[in-house]
């Protein structure tokens, strides 16, 4: 089962706003068993709508829009799908009352332009909305299902997860799906092929095995689609395991979660506390563990000593140490670790520092040049990396690369 989904609206393509509804709603889809032939965004115009409806509906079987729903007189989604099927309007009773009920509780006057938003084409099917004004609609037409809904995302999530999902599931004879993924770091997409290419190539035609890499990590994410819920799972779930074993060395974690939070994880397991203390990456390591709700039950905190007197004044570095071989050393960076642990009192710490451009390079430590050390109890460790000239690059890979270096001591302390 195909679905398209178009997002409309001038705001998109201007990058005024960034577009997330398509992701969630894909994801959704997917996982009721309906996979997503094709994303689009198009202008506030009336004729790419139509032309963007009309190639929708030759490639898919559920065609999902978002956006263009509102009072103003740029809204216009509403009308071009009245001409696009043909339909006339009719005011519906039931979003009337919604809608004054909304203005009645903000105490604000109701005018027609608001009432408008309860005209709908008389052939559609009225999806409520319980969080704004303007009702969604459903039109079966041309052996298709269509779905308008509003462009703002919480207004589309719960109409989605409320309505949208389960009338598609009940319209519609789905198969099961499935996914599992491991999750790697500190080996390449193409060594991770070539390690699983016999697994790889015996995969049954229904399950599908996915690389998605990212900086310093890789996901090895197993698909599958069947009528067999409990074969399904026990078919992905046997190969996940076998390809795991297979490249043991470098997983981190065998589900869908993000790097950070699988070093979070192991450590609560563990009843371990984390510090850092970062240069070049000005907090960003900081700010990956702490998006995570619960991060305090690990994370103790840390420190951003970006200057040589804050590495010396906070971290405890000594001042010959940072003369001798610089910031941007293995020497600088694990005494800084270590001063991290001791001073924040954590079982491990973090430390970076690096060079992470566009300037600040040298001959022998040329931009995208860190350091980066985890200490513990069981001593410290630091690594020299290479990365490249870009500066948000180098700032990410590094994180990246801290916490990988993080869990590899972690599971050999504790192994």
């Amino acid at each position: 089962m195909l679905a398209e989904i178009i997002t409309i609206g001038d705001e998109i393509l201007i990058g005024q706003i960034v577009d997330t509804n398509s992701a969630w709603m894909a994801q959704t889809l997917n996982n009721i068993g309906i996979r997503v032939k094709q994303i689009s965004s198009v202008s506030d115009d009336e004729q790419h709508i139509l032309d963007a409806l009309k190639l929708a509906e030759s490639r898919a079987e559920v065609i999902l829009i978002t956006g263009g729903l509102g009072p103003t007189k740029d809204d216009i989604t509403k009308r071009t799908l009245a001409r696009y099927f043909n339909m006339g309007f009719r005011r519906d009773e039931e979003t009337l009352a919604q809608v004054s009920s909304i203005f009645r509780r903000a105490n604000r006057p109701m005018i027609e332009l608001n009432r408008m938003q309860a005209d709908v084409p008389n052939g559609c099917i009225v999806v409520p909305n319980r969080n704004g004004t303007a009702p969604g609609m459903w039109f079966n037409a041309h052996g298709k299902i269509f779905v308008s809904m509003p462009g703002v995302p919480y207004e589309m999530m719960y109409m989605m997860e409320e309505e949208v999902l389960p009338r598609l599931k009940a319209a519609l004879n789905l198969p099961f799906i499935y996914h599992k993924t491991i999750l790697t770091a500190g080996i390449g997409e193409s060594f991770l092929a070539v390690r699983i290419a016999d697994l790889e190539a015996s995969l049954p035609e229904y399950i599908k095995l996915a690389y998605l890499p990212k900086l310093g990590q890789v996901r090895l994410r197993l698909s599958g689609s069947s009528r067999d819920e409990v074969q399904l799972h026990a078919d992905i779930d046997q190969y996940s395991k076998m390809i795991a074993n297979e490249v043991r060395e470098f997983v981190v974690v065998e589900e869908d979660i993000p790097l950070e939070k699988a070093a979070l994880n192991m450590m609560q397991s563990m009843n371990l506390r984390l510090s850092i203390a970062e240069s070049c990456t000005g907090g960003y390591i900081a700010h990956l563990l702490t998006k995570h709700s619960g991060s305090s039950a690990v994370f103790s905190g840390g420190a951003v000593t970006y200057s040589n007197d804050l590495k010396m004044a906070v971290l405890g570095v000594q001042s010959r140490t940072l003369e001798e071989y610089g910031a941007v050393s293995e020497q600088t960076v694990k005494e800084m670790a270590i001063g991290a642990m001791q001073n924040f009192k954590t079982d491990y710490s973090i430390s970076v520092s690096g060079v992470a451009g566009p300037d600040g390079g040298t001959e022998s430590k040329p931009v995208g040049t860190v350091w980066i050390a985890v200490a513990s109890k069981h001593g410290v460790e630091a690594r020299l990396f290479n990365f490249g000239n870009k500066r948000i690059q180098n700032i990410e890979r590094a994180a990246a690369a801290a916490i990988t270096l993080l869990i590899s001591r972690l599971k050999l302390d504790h192994q």
